[in-house]
């Protein structure tokens, strides 16, 4: 069975929780990225016998589960783990956690129980279906994990760890050629757990040559496993210094490489320990200062790229502009040409700073010919993630569009010349401000206006992409006034209905959603194709560019936030559902185990609920359906059903609002149920039918008594429509299932196609042209009431209230 991206995280940050309180993150995640690596090379190898890593009998996956429960289990890991890596040349990277140490898992009893668990947390997993080629279904887990440990590892421990949509979109800066062969070669000096170069080894279609060096024993470690899981067994990357100890020389001087990428540790105050330059990274620039190493890691990897070399560092502001040396070391490297772009990231994105950074992209082709700088001020595009800001897919898109397309847009990005640059008044400072103003315009009150009534037209202008969806609108609602302004036509409450009632608002609306539909109708086919050789990430790639494409020549829309949605949705669900079919197909197989649109819960993992359940505890019958909830299946063949269903719910919840209400009115004190009612005014069916027993055979008070009748009357009105819902559910509930036996693969696909992902995502762009929409009439309804009464009209107003408060003062006996 194909494991689900949300259930491998939920299954992975389940391992986190057994250690989460015995010891720090940034321990816990060696054990559990551990016995992850154990797990995935075990069943690689079961599946692909000719896999580079060799598995023996005695570290497999496999003899840890035979270890469950057993008192030396601590201790028989730690061989095996051992066993595992000395095949595999790789002492020192897997065999860092200790899995008998009581110090950090307990005492003995402890320490056996919380090992086993771990083991029967990922013995749940099954990696063999799991096709990650060009997905990385694995991979991604990875990340998450990383990402979580950076988050909870504090400031000095997050600096493995460069955020993904930061590393994909360095990687799509870099361009890299579809024909550029396999030897072609990557090289990271900081490469951390190396998610950079995986993700730039990603972005050429036939991958590339692998280097990077680590200084920290334990982040190196983690970097090799990255590798391996990632499918990139064949690297090099090695552990030391990069300053202090380069580890890629060649005949006495740096080896380089045709592209770079880096997340140096920002503003290093010790990078001169054990350094000294026998390589001649600062020859023609100044000696960066002593006590802050930005520009001595810049300058190596300058030295590292080939003559024709590309790379992309990310590095903090205060490298644009910073003086004395620095400022010296920048001038040059402008004049040298090989600073392509600046690129101004949000602050709070980055573990273990909160500083706004840079991505500097770097390219020695053509540099001397290099006549300026093409510079992009993204500060303002993220969304809040926890306590971290985060990068979303239309942020990214933007970016890299803006780069590769040398597009300039207003407050966002342009090709700043170098003779600006280089101009007295700004003597090489390449901070961004300084050539791009993002500032949104100062909303600026009319002096005039507010003397003499009318809406300023420099107001109604700046809503110009609304007047060129819409072209009658502004018509509609404005009267040209005396020079430069313009009256009103319609009373203020009146807007929202004048802008959403025209033929032309109703018209953008529908060929908004025609548009999507036509974009949906011209990938189904794409969609209907899928099969076990089909790779997410191109099939994704493909559909969201074709989107972003029909909606770029769309007036008004944002087509990067018809973009967003798409990839949100893809996010949260259609990459699951995709990786699904495409291990296990459209349709149900003959074999149980193996259905592909639903499936017995007890072949799940005990962390997912189900769709269906029959019957109640152990013996219940519950059915999961991963691809197509019973809702999709139920609206389209028992809609009658479904509808009668919730005609029952309706009336089960009338009844159980009148048992309540009727309670509630008579179980105050004196209340004809106050005496049979408990203290806090409740009153059960069981309670009250012992009451009303006891009363009849007392003669008690005949209202009383009739009160209680009524409370068992309306208990067994709820009774009765409770048991009316739990008999329709069960019966829709067995019509799903025997239908989902037998629905064809046709069926399924237009199930899915259709009316799951189809049908979301018209909504939800959609949804975009309303808010577009609010936005027009907040901005019109602000600008009306603001100029709604000149001041001598106020004045006015302000006149006629105080005679009306000085009369009233009079009549009270007030005087002066």
């Amino acid at each position: 069975m194909a494991l689900k991206k949300s259930d491998l995280y939920s299954s992975l940050w389940s391992s986190a929780d057994e250690l989460r309180g015995s010891m720090d993150a940034s321990q816990y995640k060696d054990y559990v990225l551990t016995l992850l690596f154990v797990k995935y090379v075990s069943d690689k190898a079961k599946e692909d016998k000719s896999s580079l890593i060799y598995v023996p009998d005695d570290g497999s996956f496999d003899y840890l589960v035979s270890l469950k429960g057993k008192p030396d289990v601590g201790e028989k890991v730690n061989i095996a783990v051992r066993r595992l890596a000395e095949e595999n040349d790789l002492l020192g990277v897997i065999n860092n956690a200790d899995f008998d140490d009581p110090t950090k898992l307990g005492d003995a009893k402890e320490l056996q129980v919380k090992v086993s668990n771990l083991i029967g947390i990922f013995q749940d997993m099954d990696f063999t279906g799991s096709k990650a080629e060009g997905d990385d279904l694995l991979g991604d887990a990875y990340e998450y994990l990383m990402r979580h440990f950076a988050t909870q590892s504090g400031k000095s421990k997050g600096q493995f760890y460069t955020p993904a949509e930061v590393s994909r979109v360095m990687s799509q800066l870099l361009q890299i050629p579809e024909n550029t062969p396999k030897s072609t070669t990557v090289y990271d000096p900081t490469c951390g757990s190396g998610s950079l170069l995986i993700k730039v080894a990603d972005a050429a279609p036939n991958g590339l040559s692998i280097y990077g060096q680590e200084n920290d024993n334990a982040t190196w470690a983690l970097a090799r496993m990255n590798m391996i899981l990632h499918g990139n067994e064949t690297h090099d990357l090695r552990q030391g210094n990069t300053l202090a100890d380069p580890k890629f020389t060649n005949n006495g001087g740096l080896q380089t490489f045709d592209y770079l990428v880096a997340n140096p540790p920002f503003s290093v105050k010790t990078w001169t320990n054990g350094f000294a330059d026998s390589y001649g990274r600062f020859e023609g620039f100044d000696t960066p200062p002593d006590k802050n190493g930005d520009y001595a890691f810049l300058l190596h990897m300058i030295k590292s790229l080939r003559p024709r070399g590309k790379g992309v560092v990310v590095l903090p502001h205060g490298v644009l502009f910073r003086g004395n040396s620095e400022a010296r070391i920048r001038t040059e490297l402008v004049k040298l040409g090989y600073i392509k772009a600046i690129i101004g990231l949000p602050a709070n994105l980055f573990y273990g700073t909160s500083i706004p950074a840079c991505l500097i992209v770097l390219d020695k082709e053509d540099a001397q010919a290099r006549t300026g700088i093409f510079m992009i001020d993204a500060s303002k595009g993220f969304a809040k993630d926890g306590p971290k800001n985060r990068l979303r897919p239309r942020d990214m898109h933007k970016i890299v569009d803006a780069f590769t397309g040398g597009k300039e847009i207003a407050r966002y990005s342009r090709m700043v010349p170098v003779s600006e640059i280089a101009d007295p008044k700004n003597d090489y400072n390449l901070n961004i401000p300084r050539y791009i103003d993002s500032s949104e315009p100062e909303d600026i009150q009319d002096l005039r206006a507010h003397m003499q009534g009318g809406i300023p037209n420099f107001d109604l202008d700046a809503l110009q992409p609304y007047w060129v969806a819409f072209p009658s609108l502004r018509s509609e609602l404005f009267a040209p006034q005396h020079d430069g302004y313009s009256d009103l036509r319609v009373q203020t409450g009146d807007i929202q209905s004048t802008v959403t009632g025209t033929g032309e608002y109703e018209g953008f609306v529908r060929d908004t959603a025609n548009t999507v539909d036509q974009w949906w109708k011209s990938k189904r086919a794409m969609l209907e194709s899928i099969m076990s050789s089909t790779k997410p990430a191109d099939l994704i790639q493909d559909i969201s560019e074709v989107l972003l494409a029909v909606f770029r020549s769309r007036p008004l829309i944002d087509e990067y936030g018809v973009y967003e949605k798409f990839m949100s949705y893809w996010n949260d669900v259609m990459h699951d559902d995709v990786s699904l079919i495409v291990s296990e197909g459209w349709t149900q197989s003959v074999q149980p185990r193996a259905a592909r649109t639903w499936r017995d819960k007890n072949n799940k993992p005990k962390y997912e609920d189900a769709h269906i359940v029959f019957g109640t505890g152990a013996k219940a019958k519950r059915w999961v359906m991963d691809l197509l909830p019973p809702e999709y299946v139920i609206a389209r063949y028992f809609a009658a059903e479904q509808s009668e269903l919730d005609r029952l719910t309706e009336a089960r919840d009338a009844a159980i609002l009148a048992v309540a209400e009727y309670i509630e009115e008579n179980a105050l004190e004196g209340g004809l149920l106050f005496d049979a009612a408990d203290d806090e005014g409740k009153l059960t069916n069981t309670v009250a039918k012992a009451a009303l027993k006891e009363l009849q055979t007392t003669k008690g008070d005949p209202d009383e008594i009739a009160a209680l009748a009524k409370v068992m009357a309306l208990y067994s009105a709820e009774a009765k429509t409770k048991g009316s819902v739990k008999d329709a559910t069960i019966a829709l509930n067995e019509k799903a299932i025997t239908k989902y036996k037998t629905l064809t693969e046709a069926e399924v696909q237009d199930l899915i196609i259709d009316a799951k992902w189809g049908a979301t995502l018209q909504q939800q762009i959609n949804g975009e042209v309303t808010v577009l929409g609010q936005i027009l009439i907040a901005r019109l309804t602000v600008l009306a009431r603001r100029y709604q009464g000149t001041v001598k009209e106020l004045a006015s107003t302000v006149e006629v209230l105080s005679a009306r408060v000085r009369q009233q003062l009079v009549s009270m006996g007030v005087t002066q």
